[in-house]
């Protein structure tokens, strides 16, 4: 188990990496999360969520990344101050905290995500912006065309938050406008 002093150390220079206006959402395996600065944790599963958050209560700030069942929408609102991935207008309508709507910007059939045409539906929830998964790819570099692409979906529906980027681009994203990246192994790798 990593000690928190060096997770402490991966969490700042993630930070420094894409500054102060992007939040850093550990995508997290719960080692020493506290005592290394972990603020805001993010969960992929509706009962991993719940089962958590009973162990750590509000020592975190907990955040929705997975997909969102509706029937696992009461767990979300009562835990959550954010979903991620918001991709079916059944669970918008049960959902009572703020959420990013994810886009299949790439229209991958193995990935959750609304298509592009049809996020107008969405924005009359809790809409705040947007997400994306791009497709897998072997350098940072090639998710920028994505990146790019969802950041100006967003500034043309009056959107203001992207959650895109994870440890192999979180970089890259973070210059497109990231406003949170979903980090894990660069923080928990051995």
């Amino acid at each position: 188990m990593l000690s928190p002093d060096v997770i402490r150390e991966r969490l700042a220079r993630v930070q420094a990496e894409v500054g102060p206006g992007v939040t850093v959402v550990a995508a997290t395996k719960y080692v020493a999360l506290v005592d290394a600065g972990v603020r805001v944790v993010g969960e992929n599963r509706a009962q991993d969520l719940e089962a958590k958050h009973a162990e750590y209560g509000d020592a975190f700030e907990w955040h929705f990344i997975g997909h969102l069942q509706s029937n696992k929408v009461k767990v979300v609102n009562r835990i959550c101050t954010l979903v991620h991935s918001l991709d079916s207008e059944s669970a918008a309508a049960r959902l009572e905290v703020p959420a990013l709507v994810q886009v299949n910007l790439a229209g991958e059939a193995s990935k959750s995500g609304v298509d592009p045409a049809d996020l107008d539906g969405f924005l009359r929830y809790d809409v705040r912006g947007l997400s994306t998964m791009p497709p897998a790819a072997g350098a940072p570099e090639a998710s920028r065309p994505w990146f790019t692409r969802l950041r100006e979906l967003a500034a043309a529906h009056g959107l203001a938050e992207l959650s895109m980027g994870t440890t192999q681009d979180y970089r890259v994203a973070a210059e497109e406008g990231a406003t949170y990246v979903r980090v894990g192994s660069i923080l928990f790798g051995h």
